[in-house]
């Protein structure tokens, strides 16, 4: 689970029926977090909701639809903690740093909650259908953003001209599966500074030596950033 039902943005008006099929899908999301989407039971979640199960199917057609927007709202929820925020930093190797950043703060409440997108890899990785096709579909966008933002780097100067983007990704990608491994399931402390000092040595081995360094602001934010993140796996453990 990303954050609290009280974070997100909603509409200042809802329905009834709406507030309710809400409150229900952000216990479904925490539910899912922590068992896994094939965890997730209409019995259990409307004994959470203190509901009938009657009344959680009038809300989704079918316990796979209302598996579908459990997915659809925690890449939401993505979206808004990782993926917007850092959209606004400026285009290129500072835009990255961000990205990677919030990705790594954000793993750190999942260390105790538990991540979708990971333990939906586990749970489909070889089992066809729409649930894994959303799933596939919700990460493939986030590794297309990374790769964007590699190749403005690299348009920028940032980055050396000759870098394989798929391979950076593939590198990224599994600094953060290596952060969830150490820290969530093996409990080894330092695993967050860890996740960072790799990511930095990598931004290093690609830099473009001709290209200005990070500015002594932008590295202070980043500094804070890696030290709340750790702060907050450890409270988390």
């Amino acid at each position: 689970m990303i954050e609290t039902s009280s974070s997100v943005t909603r509409p200042k008006f809802m329905r009834k029926g709406e507030l309710t099929r809400a409150a229900i899908l952000d216990v479904a999301l925490e539910l899912s977090s922590r068992d896994g989407l094939e965890g997730l039971t209409i019995g259990l979640l409307a004994e959470k909701m203190k509901m009938s199960k009657s009344g959680v199917f009038a809300h989704f057609g079918s316990r796979e639809d209302l598996q579908i927007e459990v997915v659809r709202l925690y890449h939401h929820r993505f979206e808004q903690e990782v993926f917007y925020p850092s959209i606004k930093e400026p285009r290129g190797l500072q835009r990255l740093q961000g990205m990677f950043a919030r990705w790594v703060k954000l793993v750190s409440v999942e260390i105790a909650l538990g991540c979708i997108y990971i333990s939906g890899a586990v749970e489909y990785d070889d089992r066809p259908g729409a649930i894994r096709d959303h799933l596939v579909a919700m990460v493939q966008a986030w590794r297309d953003a990374l790769h964007r933002c590699i190749n403005q780097s690299m348009e920028m100067g940032h980055l050396r001209d000759d870098i394989n983007v798929e391979q950076m990704v593939y590198e990224i990608y599994g600094l953060i599966l290596a952060l969830h491994h150490d820290a969530r399931f093996l409990k080894i402390p330092g695993s967050v500074e860890r996740a960072q000092a790799g990511f930095d040595r990598l931004i290093d081995s690609y830099r473009n030596p001709q290209a200005p360094q990070i500015s002594a602001t932008a590295k202070a934010a980043t500094s804070k950033s890696t030290k709340s993140t750790s702060a907050a796996t450890k409270k988390a453990a």
